[in-house]
């Protein structure tokens, strides 16, 4: 029976656990379950049953990345004035606490920079705030070196650029949220707005990374969370992005892992992943082949799963064309007759004409090609597996 995202953020809640990381498809329900937790987490106008003149802050109980956090930011490209493009930030104690109150722009800057280019390179403009000597952040433009001690300012970024931003930011008051719970008295912190933190909440920080930055990406944040005092805000952690999800998956093996769907009458589910391993469509196509190998049983769409294979596996490795993984001859070149096999038997006019089943000679070619390229020579699936494991020989 489906649930609602209520239900599902009770579930959530009811856990208990250090980490929970969820997979969900896009359009699935995961930034309205975000909303929906902190509703439950943090309802508007709560107050604190030991104080109740003194409300308390949804902030201060729980932290959340989404697209709403995104919506604080907004371009103003003055076309008017011809002038510069700046990125707007609407008024919010999120922005203006990290960056002016706790002086943090160059973590910002910094952690940006990882993901983007060493040279682009976020300005911000402050300016008096509605209370004597405070300071408020409005709008922010981007500059990018071009050398000789040069840079072209007023920058229009990518939306992409600009979700990594202010993912940025986001990372950065989180470090400081780590590092503040990590003094363990109370009193000796550099501040106390921490103190009742209970849960943040990270919907999907990995828009428009490259695989090498989205596994950069997870393996911080899986090294920051695990980091956070045992005592401190539990973590959830939504994404749509399997590679992302597997990283996550392999550095928490105490977490909880779901998958969230959406189902056809509008309710939703939310299934505990119950296996050891993460997913991945390459590994499973080899296993696939694995078992078709085993049990003699080859046919003739095993080649299209093997050409599937070797051309992510090219993609992976940095190679041009798919063929460059296959074994070479003598002199160092590609094998030809090899390429023409996979071409043939992987992609042809005349589908009516085919049969289903292979020749002793196909299946000898394949079985070589499956042992040689997909496990020995290039050991794709034993270095995915070390990558997502964050293993620094990888």
């Amino acid at each position: 029976m489906g649930q609602t995202l209520t239900e599902i953020a009770e579930a959530l809640r009811d856990a208990e656990k250090k980490v929970q990381i969820i997979y969900a498809f896009n359009a699935s329900g995961k930034t309205r379950l975000s909303r929906a937790f902190k509703e439950l987490v943090a309802p508007k106008n709560e107050e604190d049953e030991g104080a109740p003149d003194e409300a308390i802050l949804p902030r201060e109980k729980i932290l959340y990345y989404n697209a709403f956090t995104e919506d604080l930011f907004y371009w103003d490209n003055d076309l008017l004035s011809d002038g510069e493009p700046k990125l707007m930030i609407q008024p919010n104690t999120f922005t203006d606490w990290v960056i002016g109150e706790q002086g943090k722009g160059n973590e910002v800057t910094n952690n940006f920079q990882r993901y983007t280019n060493n040279n682009l390179t976020p300005v911000f403009f402050e300016e008096e705030g509605s209370k004597a000597g405070e300071k408020t952040y409005t709008s922010v433009s981007f500059s990018l070196a071009t050398g000789d001690d040069e840079a072209t300012t007023g920058i229009k970024i990518s939306k992409g650029e600009e979700s990594n931003f202010v993912w940025s930011i986001f990372y950065t008051l989180i470090e400081e949220v780590v590092s503040v719970l990590s003094v363990a008295e109370a009193g000796d912190r550099s501040t106390n707005q921490f103190d009742k933190l209970e849960y943040v909440f990270i919907d999907d920080p990995v828009s428009s990374l490259d695989d090498n930055h989205l596994i950069d990406l997870a393996q911080t944040l899986a090294t920051l969370v695990k980091s956070a005092p045992q005592d401190g805000p539990k973590f959830i952690i939504t994404t749509h992005n399997p590679l992302f999800f597997n990283v996550l998956f392999n550095a928490f093996k105490k977490g909880l892992k779901y998958q969230l769907s959406q189902n056809e009458d509008g309710t939703f589910s939310l299934d505990r992943w119950n296996t050891d391993s993460p997913f991945s469509y390459h590994l499973h196509l080899i296993e696939k082949l694995k078992t078709a190998s085993e049990n003699g049983e080859f046919e003739k769409y095993h080649y299209n799963f093997l050409r599937n294979i070797l051309e992510k596996t090219a993609t992976f490795m940095g190679y041009e064309d798919w063929a460059d993984l296959l074994p070479q001859t003598a002199d160092g070149t590609n094998d030809a007759y090899l390429k023409r096999v996979v071409d043939i038997s992987s992609h042809s006019r005349h589908a009516g004409d085919e049969q289903p089943q292979l020749s002793k000679d196909e299946k000898r070619v394949l079985g070589y090609l499956l042992g040689e390229t997909a496990n020995k020579k290039y050991e794709f699936a034993e270095r995915y597996r070390m990558i997502v494991e964050g293993s620094p020989d990888a």
